[in-house]
């Protein structure tokens, strides 16, 4: 009789987490950070209409890096959530940080009990107030969480652009400015151009009315790039 096939539970995590890993090092980088007006998301998408950048409520977006049907059934879960508890109580009882932990708590269950993990990950942020810092909580495919300031970069070049922004990030950048900072980065870890085309540029801008989300269009994007500001 031959005996059962075993791996132990700390060899079968470590495979986990070395396929996930894998799997979100082929993704495309995203990297957002803090703006005089808010939070400035940037990242390389050629496609036109699939978004790792969205809205979730009035002050509050999502990026997601790793696999798109993975992190965008993640996104819907938080609109759904938020929308719920926005309905039933208050729309100011919906808050980053519960959708965050609610994340947290849905992709440790998977990396724990599903066979294969979710190859994503994702952020939550939340604009400020005037006066108010902002959210950025920077969720990893195992369920942890870390509440970032500043910047938080995700997927394939995410060391190097954590690097890159570490030296050239500045507080309170202009929107200009912090965009020019975010595409230099992206174009400086891939070494490589990356037509506007590619890009993926949105903002939580806290001087909007309730709803603050706004993605930036190729046509303000240029004139950014090229030195003016958007029109």
């Amino acid at each position: 009789m031959s005996l059962p096939f075993y791996v132990s539970p700390e060899q079968f995590m470590k495979d986990k987490s070395d396929y996930a890993r894998k799997g979100i090092k082929r993704g495309k980088s995203v990297m957002a950070m803090d703006y005089a007006d808010g939070v400035l998301f940037v990242a390389e998408n050629p496609s036109s209409t699939l978004h790792k950048i969205s809205e979730i409520y009035d002050r509050m977006a999502f990026a997601g890096v790793g696999k798109f049907n993975e992190f965008e059934s993640l996104r819907m879960h938080g609109i759904r959530q938020a929308d719920v508890r926005g309905y039933s109580y208050s729309r100011d009882d919906v808050s980053a940080r519960g959708l965050a932990n609610s994340y947290s708590q849905i992709l440790g269950q998977i990396f724990t009990e599903a066979m294969k993990p979710f190859e994503v990950e994702i952020l939550v942020a939340a604009v400020g107030e005037a006066g108010e810092a902002n959210e950025l909580y920077h969720i990893l495919y195992d369920g942890s969480v870390a509440d970032e300031t500043n910047y938080v970069t995700m997927g394939g070049q995410a060391e190097e652009l954590s690097s890159y922004l570490g030296e050239n990030f500045k507080p309170n950048l202009p929107l200009n400015e912090a965009v020019r900072l975010g595409v230099a980065s992206l174009r400086e870890v891939e070494n490589r151009e990356l037509p506007n085309g590619h890009l993926e540029v949105g903002v939580l801008d806290r001087t909007r009315d309730r709803r603050k989300f706004a993605r930036l269009t190729n046509a303000e994007l240029a004139a950014i790039i090229e030195g003016g500001a958007a029109p």
